[in-house]
């Protein structure tokens, strides 16, 4: 007889082994055809230079303290932003699901900035707020407003009907029916919101800088740009990279810890269910 239970063990084991193992063995195959690909002179240096000296760029900036230094300018600016953009977002959604009068006579203008890309409008802010850090934050907190807005206009309009039914039965005034049902009913949705209004905020910070400023990660990447130092941009783009992807990490974790008792929702959100 077959031993079933112990060919399902290894089945198991080799299916996690592939799973874990596969992604990082393409990702390294990769990046050594990539390098053999540059050390053949088989792409142009300038247009893809090889992973190494994009590696060697990387670790000369962080030690000479120059990605250290712009990378606290942007990050300040991103977050600061980011503050804004969830202030903004969570107030003006919180009011826009109380309140139908305001929520219509607002909903043509968040429609109209909405279809406007807040992109085209960086020259103005930069016209309007100069060339300093007010305008690159104003700019991040445009471009990160409307995510969080939607999710806690959307969350705090699907709290249940039923429990804020037997609430005001009870007569429970609307900032309990907020506090105690329709806030964290909507904790989810405002989380969804938050997670993707960080990340447009370092955006918005990024195109702030490219437009006019003395420091920051986009005023290295222009400059290394005009001196056509192609791996010095991709160096500073890998440290934009790994810098969404702590942030994405960062609001992850926070969700996790302040919204433990949503646990079938956090692996959605973190893609690691299972």
């Amino acid at each position: 007889m077959y031993d079933t239970h112990g060919l399902t063990f290894l089945s198991v084991l080799r299916a996690r082994v592939l799973s874990a193992w596969l992604p990082a063995a393409v990702f390294v195959l990769l990046i050594a055809l990539w390098e053999g690909a540059a050390h053949l002179a088989l792409v142009d240096p300038m247009v893809l230079p090889a992973p190494s000296d994009i590696a060697a760029n990387f670790i000369d900036g962080f030690q000479s303290g120059i990605y250290t230094k712009n990378l606290q300018v942007t990050l300040f600016q991103a977050f600061s932003g980011f503050a804004l953009a969830c202030i903004l977002g969570i107030g003006v959604g919180s009011i826009a699901s109380f309140s139908e009068r305001f929520s219509r006579a607002l909903q043509p203008i968040l429609i109209a900035v909405e279809a406007t890309p807040k992109i085209a409008l960086a020259p103005l802010i930069i016209v309007w707020f100069g060339y300093g850090v007010g305008s690159k934050i104003v700019l991040a907190g445009a471009i990160g407003f409307f995510p969080v807005f939607i999710g806690t206009a959307a969350g705090l309009r699907a709290a249940e009907p039923g429990r804020l039914d037997v609430l005001r039965a009870l007569g429970a005034s609307r900032f309990q029916l907020f506090r105690m049902v329709a806030l964290p009913s909507a904790l989810p949705h405002i989380f969804a919101g938050i997670n993707v209004a960080v990340v447009l905020a370092l955006l918005g910070t990024i195109v702030g800088e490219f437009m006019g400023a003395k420091e920051g990660l986009g005023t290295l990447i222009l400059y290394a740009n005009g001196n056509l130092d192609t791996a010095r941009v991709f160096s500073i783009l890998l440290v934009l990279a790994a810098t969404g992807l702590l942030l994405h990490w960062i609001i992850g974790a926070i969700r996790r810890r302040l919204l433990f008792w949503d646990a079938s929702r956090a692996e959605a959100y973190t893609g690691t269910g299972g």
